[in-house]
């Protein structure tokens, strides 16, 4: 388990370099500059221009600065804004607990809830509610998460007006103790709902197309030939084959989903990363960029850690590959 632990921490340290090193090139090599803006003029003086790229570094070579860069984040620091002047990390961990509350509860909510249901209808495959939840799944599928969103707001929010549309907490009423806890959780509900209802689909299938082709085996025939209880032979074979599939689909919805919930925090103004990774976006803010898109490659490298861990367990045999 050590080993296979080494080899697997080895590769996300690996994923984070070449994510680090294609995302800085990128983000420099690309139209804009920050200084343009951050000058705040139609036509700022060629003297401004010239102090602003030495004050950021901007005036040397981009090999240099990419140097200059993984030195310091070696040192633990992330740099300051170039928009706002604040430090890369503060704004980063304080949008980080909105971002993690949304997306990673979201998405755990769609895995255990499609997976149940994609499990249900390939035992029940053919029944009215097979076709009704293959249906359904496509209809969300098909569905543009900020389009749903809206009409999430538009239906719990304009005609039952039942839930609020936008924040974190009702900053009019300042809650505190148990009462801030049940105003984040109303605000909650609307872009978590949209979050779970557009990832629900892929879970569904996946577990779904998974049980079936499992149950189709010849060794799970061979089971029922002879005489095993399918309730035995469910649970002992067929779930254990079929759970790999989801498992991996987990941390790959992780990827996406931290990064897309960017438009669904727009939608809502829920005061997350996406928010701020637009926000850096439009404003050519390359330190917090690199900052965004750092803490993205290790959460995903560790999710991925994680996830080659639960296969290790679910199936020993993977560690001898």
């Amino acid at each position: 388990m050590g080993a296979y632990l080494r080899k697997r921490a080895l590769t996300g340290l690996l994923v984070i370099f070449v994510s680090l090193s294609l995302t800085f090139f990128l983000i420099h090599m690309s139209p804009g500059n920050p200084v343009t803006i951050l000058a705040g003029t139609d036509n700022p003086s060629p003297e401004m221009i010239e102090h602003l790229n030495e004050k950021y570094g901007l005036d040397q070579p981009i090999y240099i600065q990419f140097f200059k860069y993984i030195g310091n984040l070696l040192k633990g620091d992330l740099g300051y804004s170039i928009v706002s002047n604040e430090p890369v990390l503060g704004l980063i961990l304080e949008r980080l607990g909105p971002t993690l509350l949304l997306a990673l509860t979201g998405l755990i909510l769609a895995a255990v809830i499609g997976t149940i249901l994609g499990i249900y209808a390939a035992r029940k495959n053919g029944s009215k509610f097979d076709v009704f939840m293959s249906g359904m799944s496509y209809i969300f599928d098909s569905m543009p998460s900020f389009w749903l969103g809206l009409m999430l707001i538009l239906l719990f929010a304009t005609v039952l007006q039942s839930f609020p549309t936008s924040g974190m907490v009702d900053l009019r009423a300042a809650p505190t103790g148990i009462e801030y806890y049940i105003s984040v959780a109303k605000h909650l509900f609307l872009p978590l709902l949209t979050v779970v209802l557009t990832q629900i689909p892929f879970f569904y299938r996946i577990a779904r197309s998974s049980v079936i082709q499992t149950m189709s085996e010849d060794f799970i025939t061979t089971f029922k030939a002879t005489g095993m209880d399918e309730g035995k032979i469910f649970r002992k074979y067929v779930f254990k084959n079929s759970i790999l599939p989801t498992v991996t689909m987990f941390g790959i919805s992780l990827a996406y989903v931290l990064a897309g919930v960017a438009i669904i925090e727009i939608v809502f103004a829920w005061p997350g990363m996406g928010r701020l990774l637009i926000d850096s976006i439009m404003k050519r803010d390359y330190p917090l960029l690199m900052g965004i898109y750092l803490f993205l490659s290790i959460s995903i490298a560790v999710t991925m850690i994680i996830i080659d861990l639960l296969y290790s367990i679910i199936d020993p045999r993977i560690k001898n590959t």
